[in-house]
């Protein structure tokens, strides 16, 4: 009593002393280090533990005991952390998971989180790939979005990013990724591999994302509008109040705003680059997939930029071609204006023609082609391709317009049809006459032989 103003309490002075339990103390603690190095899902569980312990070390003691040994050494190998303080106008970046509905279909999004520490603004966009080019994507719609770039941003190790760790832990980035860097003068910093913890707030934010903007699962028709309610989302949080905080989220966004840099005058080209070659069959691969270039380009060297949303293709100063993305797998995406110079020399493909099939034209030009071919056969399938080719030159509904037209007038032929709509676009009425357009089919009525209705009797002429 003269040593304690009150009673201390029972104190141990020696360990517990488990007797069943001591002489597996070691092999336990050997299992427990190896999990460190497996993933978090297949780590040992007390349950698992107990079930070794007795089918492989002959252990006669009860769970408890080993679940409580398990608890105490489990407790104290967890990780400690320093509260942090983020200055304003730096920024922390990372993409996450959710599964959406877009277009009636069911799939992953990959969606990119941005998030400023000092205010806890944010922005959130998905893709349906976390690719190089929806990294890069990323980046540009958020600096758009607060309309400023950060000083710095960290980064995880994310292959579209890091090309390579060097030994002294400085980075090789991949060249795009380089470029949009230099593009806004930003630097770059990275978190340990393996080590979210070093990026915190982003990695809440991606949490934050999927638990309260896409619950209950998202259903939009495309992608724009998924990302045009993502982005409203982000603009309704900036009015929230944190816990620890006295003012908005929108009102401490000022600070960072202040300190960022001012967006460039034009924005990052936000694409992967990348060279091929086209094929004998006008094809160039991207991605897993194959898109058409017109035919006179073939065996040439090209370059792809692959877009999140389409493909552009071109050879020197030259755009050739430009597709919707495809995110399938081994899909060909074809344009039929590229093959229809080749085919209309080698017309006898024209039925089996790939890049043809599927392709929605209007009733009319259906039309215009059964009498073409009903009339002139292989010449007026022929015929059809070149009037196919229009399109080269002319707006599908203008010639649309000129072949129901034709139809109307029965001048069923590619020149006919080629006067009429030059004559739609100069705004010039038609004239289809012979002396003005000597090129229109000319009528042959040939003599008629009385002997030739001989043939209808029965029994031929004789």
């Amino acid at each position: 009593m003269l040593a304690y103003s009150e009673p201390p309490g029972y104190q141990r002075t020696v360990p517990i002393k488990r007797p069943k339990l001591d002489a597996f103390t070691d092999q336990i603690d050997i299992w427990l280090a190896e999990d460190k190095q497996r993933p978090r899902k297949q780590r040992h569980t007390a349950k698992r533990i107990f079930d070794r312990l007795r089918a492989e070390c002959e252990f006669t003691g009860g769970y408890t005991i080993v679940k409580d040994y398990v608890r105490s050494r489990k407790r104290g190998s967890k990780e400690m952390f320093v509260p942090l303080s983020h200055p304003a106008g730096h920024g922390q970046a990372d993409f996450g998971e959710a599964l959406v509905v877009i277009g009636g279909i069911e799939q992953k999004a990959y969606f990119f989180a941005f998030d400023l520490p000092h205010s806890d603004a944010c922005y959130v966009r998905a893709y349906p790939r976390a690719n190089t080019e929806a990294w890069l994507d990323g980046h540009v719609h958020a600096f758009a979005f607060f309309g400023a770039v950060p000083q710095s941003i960290l980064y995880d190790n994310d292959r579209c990013l890091v090309a390579k760790i060097m030994p002294d832990k400085t980075r090789k980035r991949t060249q795009r990724f380089s470029a949009m860097l230099s593009h806004y003068v930003i630097d770059d910093r990275y978190g340990r591999p393996g080590k979210g913890n070093d990026k915190g707030k982003v990695e809440g934010l991606v949490g934050y994302a999927r638990r309260n903007f896409m619950v209950p699962m998202p259903r939009f028709a495309d992608w724009d509008a998924f990302n045009d309610y993502l982005e409203e989302q982000c603009l309704t949080r900036q009015d929230d109040i944190l816990r620890g905080h006295k003012v908005s989220i929108g009102e401490r966004l000022e600070a960072d705003l202040a300190v960022m840099q001012a967006l460039p005058a034009a924005p990052f080209e936000a694409c992967d680059l990348q060279s091929g070659q086209v094929t004998s069959t006008s094809l160039v691969r991207y991605s897993g997939n194959d898109y058409s270039v017109p035919v006179a380009y073939g065996h040439r060297e090209v370059w792809i930029k692959g877009f999140v949303g389409r493909v552009t293709i071109g050879c020197a100063a030259e755009v050739i071609a430009d597709h919707p993305r495809s995110y399938k797998t081994d899909d060909m995406v074809f344009n039929p204006l590229h093959y229809l110079p080749l085919i209309e020399r080698k017309i006898m493909a024209f039925d089996q023609a790939a890049p043809l099939q599927g392709w929605e034209l209007p009733k009319a030009f259906g039309t215009i082609q059964r009498l073409l071919e009903a009339r002139q056969g292989k010449t007026g399938k022929r015929e059809y391709v070149q009037v196919l080719r229009l399109l080269e030159r002319f707006a599908m509904e203008d010639l649309h317009a000129a072949i129901k037209d034709a139809l109307h007038k029965r001048a069923i032929s590619f020149d006919a049809i080629k006067h009429l709509v030059l004559c739609r676009v100069e705004r010039r009425p038609p004239r289809l006459d012979l002396d003005v357009y000597p090129f229109l089919p000319r009528t042959n009525v040939a003599t008629t032989s009385a002997s030739a209705y001989m043939s209808l009797l029965s029994g031929g002429a004789s």
